[in-house]
């Protein structure tokens, strides 16, 4: 099936809720994919004949499934549209089907445009899910320039190789001293900025939705958000209450960092909480007045995107260490979620 520009599978999940005989399905799809939510719905209802139901809430990734929410509605099965699993995460109340949304943007003429960028000969080629079926096709276009692409796979947290998550840059990271600079063919800056902090390299970003070629902006984007950061961990700076937070959504349950945090708290004479939410949002925790300083185990991205809307500064644990001496500034990395954590 053919939607806003991208090519879905729908029929593999036609498929598994026929052989296993569903009757009542759930889909999840990301924002971008909700406008075509209906037109899923009906080619699902005519070609299964099962009840469908369409999850409205927001959809951040494959680590944000809704089989807990949902597993009191009698649902049999949830197909989670827009994302690759996380491999290992499985453990569902519900079985959950994921079929993954292939971009049907053609990524050769940015990839060649970004060539001219590139530096060295050793070249990363990391993605997106939503591109992860052009790898092939962008590492042989930097072959005919006399380039030598190297593609890795990550950890266990990532299904495919060259395959890169906002959380988890492992399949960079894995290979950053066997190469000189990487290509990362997608749209966004988060993925390819996470690269550069996490790999030291010089990262192209290549985006087929704009057919164009960033670098430089990624830089000046990078030095932009190290002064929010050093400014979140300023105001951090003499905090005796703290808020450890901890995400509930399946992908991000990082409890085992929370209660070393809290010990490493402890031995810093600092009182702290554990506080656990689903969604993130600075009405959610505005009535602890008395916290001075929250840190996130949750999604890596919360602290960054949202830096503005929290009154209450909210660091990484990365930035935590920092703040505390056990990491110098200048070593600053994105806080990532490996398999082991």
């Amino acid at each position: 099936m053919k939607i806003s520009g991208y090519d879905i599978d729908i029929d593999t999940a036609v498929n598994t809720v026929k052989k296993n005989g569903y009757k009542t399905v759930a889909i999840q799809v990301p924002e971008g994919l909700k406008m075509d939510a209906l037109t899923i719905v009906d080619y699902l209802e005519k070609e299964t004949g099962a009840n469908i139901l369409v999850s409205a809430d927001p959809c951040f990734g494959a680590c944000d499934i809704v089989d807990d929410e949902l597993k009191n509605l009698g649902i049999d099965c949830i197909i989670h549209i827009g994302h690759m699993s996380i491999p290992n995460i499985d453990k569902f109340s519900i079985p959950v089907i994921f079929i993954n949304a292939l971009s049907t943007n053609d990524v050769t003429k940015v990839v060649e445009k970004s060539v001219q960028f590139l530096k060295g000969k050793k070249i990363g080629v990391v993605t997106t899910a939503q591109h992860i079926h052009m790898i092939e096709t962008a590492s042989d276009i930097l072959k005919k320039h006399g380039l030598e692409p190297v593609v890795s796979d990550g950890d266990k947290r990532i299904q495919a190789k060259g395959q890169i998550i906002g959380c988890n840059f492992s399949a960079g990271t894995n290979i950053a001293d066997k190469v000189d600079s990487f290509l990362f063919v997608g749209s966004g800056n988060f993925h390819p900025l996470g690269l550069l902090f996490a790999t030291k390299k010089k990262v192209v970003a290549a985006d087929p939705y704009t057919n164009t070629v960033k670098t430089q902006e990624l830089e000046d984007l990078k030095d932009t958000i190290l002064k929010q950061r050093y400014g979140a961990m300023a105001r951090s700076n003499g905090a005796k209450k703290f808020g450890i937070l901890v995400g509930t959504k399946k992908g991000q349950q990082r409890i085992k960092l929370a209660h070393e945090i809290k010990k490493f708290l402890d031995s810093k004479q600092k009182k702290s909480y554990i506080i656990a939410l689903n969604s993130f949002s600075p009405i959610y925790l505005q009535s602890f007045r008395e916290i001075d300083c929250f840190v996130s185990t949750a999604c890596p991205r919360i602290a960054i995107d949202d830096y503005m809307q929290y009154k209450i500064p909210i660091i990484t644990p990365v930035e935590l260490e920092t703040l505390f001496g056990k990491k110098k500034w200048e070593e600053y990395q994105f806080d990532q979620i490996y398999s082991d954590n």
